[in-house]
């Protein structure tokens, strides 16, 4: 039971079972399949006596870490648990030579089914949903990003500094940041808002008396 053959075999089940997983929005058939297939792998190893409780230990914290880099993203507690699980598998088989060719040949199952479920059955990554920010906040669903004061149209304010063509003026109590509509225009001047984009606020110098 621990000839290459069969190894392979077991960790391109478990492989094929982690890409179900990956696919699914619960624990199911593949997450199953998968810890089958890899405990029988350590059982069988364990009896042949390869495998040990420290190799066990170091899959499990290989498990673990992936699952921080679900909660904690960046990348590095990933690639750690990623390889602290090689690792085990290679101190746990007869020949490391073999394992090695196991361990390429699983991923490249792995990477096989992943294409296949994403190319040609259209599936995405659920296990990364939570992750990932799905709802759109435009403007149709009440989203803005900043408040538009359309309101000020045709009122006017008096300039508190010059505006070179920004700076800011008094409009009543309030002091806002508005933009002339082209030349410069002198400090404690009237000007009339002609325009609101977003925040941007454009004035007019107003000549009436």
């Amino acid at each position: 039971m621990t000839q290459p053959i069969v190894v392979t075999l077991l960790l391109c089940i478990a492989s094929i079972g982690i890409v179900l997983q990956v696919f699914s929005p619960h624990f199911g058939f593949g997450g199953i399949m998968s810890f089958l297939a890899l405990l029988f792998f350590y059982m069988i190893h364990m009896i042949a006596g390869y495998a040990t409780w420290q190799s066990i230990l170091l899959l499990v914290l290989g498990v673990i870490l992936i699952l921080l880099e679900l909660i904690v993203p960046g990348g590095i507690l990933g690639i750690m648990g990623f390889a602290a699980i090689i690792v085990s598998l290679l101190s746990s088989g007869t020949d490391t030579m073999h394992m090695a060719y196991a361990i390429l040949t699983a991923l490249i199952v792995a990477v096989l089914g992943m294409v296949i479920m994403m190319k040609f059955f259209g599936k995405k990554l659920n296990v990364f949903n939570k992750m990932v920010l799905n709802d759109s906040t435009d403007t149709e669903k009440g989203y803005v990003s900043n408040k538009s004061r359309v309101e000020l149209l045709g009122k006017e304010a008096i300039t508190t500094t010059p505006l070179r063509p920004s700076g800011t003026a008094m409009l009543g109590e309030e002091r806002i940041d508005v933009v002339s509509e082209g030349g410069y225009i002198d400090a404690h001047k009237k000007v009339t808002i002609i325009k609101v984009e977003g925040v941007r606020i454009v004035v007019r110098e107003s000549h009436n008396v």
